[in-house]
């Protein structure tokens, strides 16, 4: 018998596994450089140096609709985030320079398709038509409140018309349901996409390995969009990017400035349509690095004729105008009924637990209106 020689070592990019382990990359020079190379549609403050794919067509009311939906987003932020130094609600996860990589996600996908989202992007349902008021309960937990006051501030119940899956505060938790409801779709054979959102310390649980890895596996039409920056926050990879980490689950990466709503919308709106044609999924990184997303977005809106700046003070007053109405309507309503403790939980009360729900809510009643 022949003596077998020596195992060759194949080459490997840097820091991407031991050398001394014989291992085989399985993407292209192409799928590597759309993980690790900024795209930028719209120029950030200062220049800077990014890939600059084509501008995304759309009609002028979806961009205008998009920069609507933007300053919505960044008065309820203001908001909550007032309410939360008065100490009416405990706490709310800020959204403030997530606006163009909320909307954009969203706006790229059709109605059908499933948004599961992590603990700050839930504003997509306010882009799909969640009433501000609803929203603005729901940071109360009053009895208007959908969720019945059950679910942190930011977190809403979203009426299942909307495709919104209400949002996890835990990190990772949403991917696996995502990757299990394209799979769903899949079997189906529905044209849907779900798309999950997660935030870069979440690329350090398990679920994210699990959900990640189970969308590549079989194929599902799942789209990850991460928002954050690995190089602002603590350390969570030794990975060059963390749109690489989708190479080693079989997904496409993609890597774009999550400040420039247009590099997001054409990044899902593409990953959405591989995903459709079931070419597999895609984790997009958004990068949220140093500028304002609402300049650059204005800027170009103003050089294509679409938003001037007249209708642009009018559109941020009559916000803002909107969301202080939403606010106060709400903040002077009472919480839920103690009942709403066990609402779809237990069919038949005990006798018991039915004396203890009228005794907390006389006590109550006392409390709040003497």
């Amino acid at each position: 018998m022949a003596k077998a020689g020596p195992a060759k070592t194949p080459s490997l990019r840097a820091g991407m596994g031991d050398l001394d382990t014989p291992s085989v990359e399985v993407w292209t020079d192409d799928d590597y450089r759309r993980a690790t190379e900024l795209q930028a549609i719209l120029s950030p403050p200062g220049g800077g140096a990014a890939h600059r794919p084509a501008v995304p067509v759309a009609a002028p009311a979806v961009w205008r609709g998009a920069y609507r939906a933007m300053l919505c987003l960044r008065a309820v932020d203001q908001a909550a985030r007032d309410q939360v130094a008065k100490g009416r609600i405990g706490s709310y996860a800020e959204t403030r320079g997530y606006e163009a990589a909320i909307v954009g996600l969203v706006a790229a996908l059709g109605p059908d398709d499933v948004i599961v989202p992590g603990r700050r992007e839930a504003g997509v349902a306010l882009y799909r038509g969640l009433p501000l008021r609803a929203w603005v309960a729901q940071l109360f937990g009053n009895a208007n409140d959908l969720a019945r006051g059950r679910q942190l501030p930011g977190s809403p119940a979203v009426p299942r018309a909307l495709n919104v899956v209400p949002g996890s505060p835990h990190a990772g938790t949403q991917l696996p349901h995502a990757t299990g409801m394209a799979w769903a779709a899949k079997i189906q054979r529905k044209p849907t996409v779900v798309l999950a959102t997660l935030d870069a310390a979440a690329t350090t649980a398990e679920d994210f390995h699990a959900g990640l890895n189970f969308a590549g596996v079989f194929r599902v039409p799942a789209v990850f969009v991460c928002m954050g920056d690995m190089n602002r926050e603590a350390p969570v990879t030794r990975s060059e990017t963390l749109a690489v980490k989708a190479l080693a689950y079989g997904l496409a990466g993609v890597r774009v400035d999550g400040r420039d709503l247009l590099a997001v919308y054409a990044a899902v709106h593409a990953a959405a349509e591989r995903a459709r044609r079931g070419e597999g999924g895609t984790l997009v990184e958004a990068v949220l690095a140093e500028g304002e997303p609402f300049e650059r977005l204005r800027a170009w809106l103003s050089s294509e004729k679409i938003l001037d700046a007249g209708a642009e003070a009018a559109m941020r007053a009559e916000v803002e105008g909107e969301v202080r109405a939403a606010v106060a309507a709400e903040e002077p309503v009472g919480p839920p009924p103690a009942r709403a403790i066990i609402e779809n939980v237990l069919a038949r009360p005990s006798r018991a637990l039915e004396e203890q729900l009228d005794e907390l809510d006389r006590v109550r009643d006392k409390t709040v209106r003497p």
